[in-house]
């Protein structure tokens, strides 16, 4: 017969050493602590180290400017408007076209992840295009859309489309049947169990898909606006190192890098609110 006493009751009859220490949680599954301020100091420290070799010369300016001649060309960009009519225009270019082909791309993935007749015939044309490099294939968007923004935009989309298409379907792949069988035995709808359990599993693996996407995006826009624009951070970067002006350029990369980060940061927040089910 087990003991019908209450825990309490129970853990008073047991005799605890005098020398015993508190066992910690070991039930955190992973978790990662927060460090909020470690990434702005190695980034002081960075800079710090990035001065002293400028001051002291071990840095050659002919290799890599000083950082006052990058807040310089900050400065300048800041006060002369260009800054916000090169940002403006990229980041147009940027959202269309990754939107566009994020887009297409889930419908797609999730087309071929569900359906066996959209797997064989779309995977392998899927597997056929996404090794080809896409900027390659920008004078032919030029032929077909024109120098403009159709062509610029048409690169993009279609390199952010290929890694959202695999990324899309393997996160369908990785669903637990377990679960859908599951569903299928409380008598759920189709519908209702792609909605409910295949979508949420596979959020995982696409939001993952969009990170990879996004950079893809930002190389794509850059290598477009070098070949073809007048406006936008890959032309005014192209300038820069045209008449060597190593400050312009590094402004350039860095704002790069910006929209990088704070792209980094809204996927972040969408994994935070759209996966808080696995905390």
């Amino acid at each position: 017969m087990p003991d019908s006493r209450s825990p309490d009751a129970l853990s008073a009859e047991i005799e605890i050493p005098a020398d015993a220490r508190p066992v910690p949680f070991r039930g955190g599954g992973f978790h990662h602590r927060r460090h909020p301020f470690l990434a702005p100091v190695v980034l002081l420290v960075l800079l710090a180290l990035w001065q002293a070799g400028s001051s002291t010369g071990f840095i050659s300016p002919i290799a890599m400017p000083a950082p006052k001649d990058v807040f310089g060309a900050f400065r300048d960009l800041i006060t002369t408007g260009a800054l916000w009519t090169n940002l403006s225009v990229s980041l147009y270019r940027l959202l269309v076209g990754w939107l566009l082909g994020a887009a297409l791309g889930i419908a797609v993935g999730l087309m071929i992840g569900l359906f066996s007749q959209a797997r064989a015939s779309a995977l392998p044309i899927v597997s056929a295009l996404f090794p080809v490099p896409k900027i390659a294939l920008l004078p032919l968007f030029i032929i077909w859309f024109g120098i403009g923004e159709g062509s610029k935009v048409a690169t993009i989309l279609f390199g952010t489309f290929f890694p959202t298409v695999i990324s899309t379907y393997a996160g369908v792949d990785a669903v637990d049947r377990a679960l859908i069988r599951m569903g299928q035995s409380f008598g759920l709808k189709w519908s209702s169990i792609v909605r409910k359990i295949i979508l949420p599993g596979a959020m995982p693996g696409i939001l993952s898909g969009f990170r990879i996407s996004f950079s893809i995006a930002i190389v794509l826009l850059v290598a477009a606006e070098m070949i073809g624009a007048q406006h936008g951070i890959g032309a005014y970067i192209l300038m820069a190192g045209s008449i060597f002006n190593l400050g312009e350029l590094f402004a350039g990369v860095i704002i790069l890098s910006a929209i990088g980060l704070v792209g980094s940061w809204l996927i972040g927040l969408a994994e935070k609110r759209l996966l808080d089910w696995r905390a």
